[in-house]
């Protein structure tokens, strides 16, 4: 009988060892599945993170190359002006000099247009600080008060931007 009943406590130790080691499993197991979501939550975060950086690294250099587009394009306003004023001035030229003048002058205008960027009418139109930027005013009875009269140098559009308010005179 002793060995019968050390053969029913070997197999009584057995069984509670094995319930013990599936308790000690499952334990295991729901572990490894809280820190498999909590390391699957920081992949998620750190993905949104890096796209988040990514789209405004794009952002940034995009902006970067506009700015530097938008002073290149302003130089090439002021050279396209510089051209217009040579060119109101080649009474006595001799044709040919002021034909490649003109040519030149057409196809930087071409150019710039080509690039979105587009001059806009001021005279005859009310005053607008957000498109004008006044020098002057002068008093007149063909225009209306606070109307522009005279266009000192020409407003310019890119896109739907501004690029460079018009220099103006306005109807007192």
């Amino acid at each position: 009988t002793t060995q019968a009943g050390k053969a029913q406590t070997d197999a009584e130790q057995g069984e509670s060892g094995r319930k013990a080691s599936g308790e000690h499993l499952q334990a295991e197991n729901a572990r490894l599945k809280e820190e498999l979501r909590r390391e699957h939550e920081i992949y998620l975060r750190n993905l949104a993170d890096f796209d988040n950086y990514r789209r405004r690294v794009e952002r940034e250099s995009a902006s970067v190359a506009q700015a530097g587009k938008r002073e290149m394009v302003l130089s090439l306003l002021d050279v396209l002006d510089d051209s217009e004023r040579a060119l109101e001035h080649m009474d006595e030229a001799p044709a040919s000099i002021s034909a490649g003048l003109s040519a030149i002058y057409q196809r930087l205008a071409g150019l710039l247009e080509a690039q979105g960027v587009t001059p806009f009418e001021s005279v005859g139109q009310p005053f607008d600080p957000a498109l004008h930027e006044a020098v002057g005013s002068v008093e007149s009875n063909e225009q209306e008060s606070g109307a522009v009269i005279d266009e000192l140098r020409r407003g310019y559009r890119w896109g739907e931007e501004l690029l460079r308010p018009a220099r103006v005179r306005v109807a007192r």
